[in-house]
C-alpha cells in the first residue's frame, strides 16, 4: 500500500502524523485551561456574590434593628411595613446562603429569631419598653448567627477555593503527563520514520557503490516509496547493460587478440626463417631488418598478452573470496616470497606493525602488495632501504610502501594508474615495465572499497593503501 506513494509524500505524511499528535496535545492542554479558567472566574463571582450576601444580611440586620425598636417605641405602622420589607429580603437574602450549604441549623435559629422579633413588633403601649428591649436582646442574638453564617460561608468559599486549586494541580499532573507522552510519541515516530525511510537510502547507497566496486553479479531490488522502487529498477537495469557492455569488452579483447596472435605467430615464424637463411642468405642490411622485425613481432606479442592480463585481472577483481587474513603476515609472506630478487640488489626490506586480522580476498590483496614491492625492488638502488608499514585506524587499515629509487617524475603522478602508461623515471639497468602493475593493484584494491594513492613524500617512491573493515559479500 505505501509503495504507491512517493518518498516526498510519505515524508509528508509523516510531518502531519507528528503536527497532528502535538497539535491534539496542545489543544488538549488549551481547552482544559480554558475550562479551569471558566472555572475559576466562576468561582470567584460566586465567592464575591456570597460574601456581599453575607455583608447584605448583617447590613439588613442594623437596618431591621433601627427600624423595629422605632417602630415599637413610636407605635408606627409605616415603620412596621418598612421592617416586613427588610426582613423579607433578608429572608431571601439567607435562601440564596441557605443554597451554599449553611448549615439548616443556622437559618432555622436566624428564623426563629426573626419571628421572635416580629412577634415583639406590637402589643400594648404600655409593654413598648419592655418589648424595645427584648428587641434589642433578639438583634445581638440574630447578631451572633450572622456573624457564624458569614463565618461558614467564608468556609464555603475557602472550600471551593481548595476544590479548584486540587482540580487545577490534577489538571497540571495530566496535561505534563499529556505533553510528554505526546513529545515522546513524536520523537518516536520522527525516529521510527527516519529510520524507515533511510532503509531503502542504504539500500541505494550501496547498490550504487555496488555498481563502482563492479559487483555485476548481484541483482538491485528497492523496496520502499515508488519513486525509488523506480530508481532501484533503473540501476538494475544499468547493472544489467554493465554486464552486457563489460561480456562484449571481453569478447572483443579475446576476439581481437585470437585474431592478432595467428598472423603474428605466422610473422615471427617467417621472419625466423629468413634470419636462419631458409630462403637464402642475408646481407648484413637485411639480417638487422629481420632483427627489428624480430624485435617488433616480440614487443607486439608481449602488448597483447599483457591486454589479457589487464582484462582477465579486471574480470577478477569483481569477485572476490573474502577470509579473515593477518595482513602483517600476508605482508610477510609477499616479502619472503621475493627474497632472492631484493637480496640481489643487496636491499633492506623491514615490515612494521602490529598484527590486524581483516576480511579481504588475501589473493588478490597479496597480488596488489606484490606488484608493489616488485617495483620498489625494480627502481631502488644497489644497498638501498624499502620499508612497509600496517597500521590501523579509525574504521581501516593502512599500508605504506616506501623506497629509495628515482621516484615518480611530477608529470606521471596523475597517470601512474592508468594501464599501460610507463612513467619518464625508468631505470637503465632492468627491463622497461608493461605499464599495467599499478593498474591492476588499483582494480583490487578498488575492488575491496578501498584506495590507492601516491604520497608526495620525496626521494623516493610512496604508496599508501587503505582498506576499509568490510564483511563478506
Amino acid at each position: 500500500m505505501l509503495q504507491r506513494f512517493s518518498f516526498r509524500q510519505l515524508l509528508v505524511i509523516a510531518f502531519l502524523l507528528i503536527a497532528a499528535l502535538l497539535g491534539a496535545a496542545s489543544l488538549r492542554a488549551l481547552f482544559t485551561l480554558e475550562d479551569l479558567s471558566l472555572q475559576s472566574r466562576s468561582n470567584a463571582a460566586r465567592a464575591l456574590e456570597l460574601s456581599s450576601a453575607a455583608q447584605s444580611l448583617a447590613e439588613r440586620s442594623v437596618s431591621m434593628e433601627r427600624t423595629s425598636r422605632q417602630s415599637v417605641v413610636l407605635d408606627d405602622r409605616v415603620l412596621r411595613e418598612r421592617f416586613g420589607d427588610e426582613a423579607r429580603e433578608a429572608a431571601d437574602i439567607l435562601t440564596s446562603l441557605a443554597r451554599e450549604d449553611i448549615p439548616v441549623a443556622q437559618a432555622r435559629q436566624w428564623r426563629t429569631h426573626m419571628q421572635n422579633i416580629q412577634d415583639l413588633l406590637t402589643g400594648p403601649a404600655g409593654t413598648a419598653l419592655d418589648r424595645e428591649r427584648q428587641l434589642a436582646l433578639e438583634f445581638r442574638e440574630l447578631e451572633s448567627v450572622n456573624a457564624a453564617i458569614a463565618v461558614q460561608v467564608q468556609q464555603a468559599i475557602q472550600q471551593r477555593n481548595r476544590l479548584l486549586e486540587g482540580k487545577l494541580e490534577a489538571s497540571r499532573q495530566r496535561l505534563t503527563q499529556q505533553v510528554t507522552w505526546a513529545i515522546v510519541l513524536a520523537i518516536a515516530m520522527a525516529l521510527a520514520f527516519g529510520v524507515w525511510f533511510t532503509l531503502p537510502l542504504r539500500r541505494l547507497e550501496s547498490a550504487i557503490v555496488g555498481l563502482g566496486e563492479n559487483r555485476l553479479d548481484q541483482v538491485i531490488t528497492i523496496q520502499g516509496p515508488a519513486d525509488l522502487a523506480l530508481v532501484g529498477q533503473r540501476l538494475n537495469w544499468l547493472r544489467l547493460r554493465l554486464v552486457e557492455l563489460d561480456a562484449d569488452k571481453s569478447r572483443f579483447l579475446r576476439h581481437i587478440s585470437h585474431e592478432l596472435k595467428t598472423p603474428l605467430a605466422s610473422l615471427r615464424e617467417g621472419v625466423s626463417l629468413l634470419e636462419d637463411g631458409v630462403a637464402g642468405t642475408l646481407s648484413n642490411d637485411q639480417r638487422e631488418i629481420a632483427q627489428i622485425l624480430r624485435h617488433n613481432t616480440g614487443v607486439l606479442q608481449s602488448q597483447i598478452e599483457d591486454l589479457l592480463r589487464f582484462n582477465t585481472a579486471a574480470f577478477e577483481a569483481r569477485h572476490l573470496n573474502r577470509q579473515s587474513i593477518d595482513l602483517l603476515q600476508l605482508l610477510e609472506e609477499q616479502v619472503y616470497a621475493q627474497r632472492l630478487q631484493w637480496r640481489a640488489r643487496e636491499l633492506t626490506v623491514t615490515v612494521v606493525g602490529e598484527p590486524l586480522v581483516m576480511e579481504i580476498d588475501p589473493e588478490k590483496i597479496g597480488t596488489a602488495v606484490a606488484n608493489l614491492l616488485s617495483n620498489a625492488i625494480r627502481y631502488s638502488p644497489h644497498k638501498g632501504m624499502i620499508r612497509l608499514e600496517l597500521s590501523q585506524l579509525k574504521g581501516f587499515a593502512r599500508i605504506d610502501i616506501h623506497d629509495q629509487g628515482v621516484g615518480v617524475a611530477e608529470a606521471d603522478r596523475d597517470r601512474v594508474f592508468e594501464p599501460f602508461y610507463r612513467g619518464e623515471r625508468q631505470p637503465n639497468d632492468v627491463v622497461r615495465g608493461s605499464g599495467i602493475g599499478l593498474s591492476i593493484v588499483h582494480e583490487y584494491i578498488a575492488a575491496h572499497g578501498g584506495s590507492i594513492a601516491l604520497m608526495p613524500d620525496q626521494p623516493g617512491a610512496h604508496f599508501r593503501i587503505e582498506l576499509p573493515h568490510a564483511s563478506k559479500h
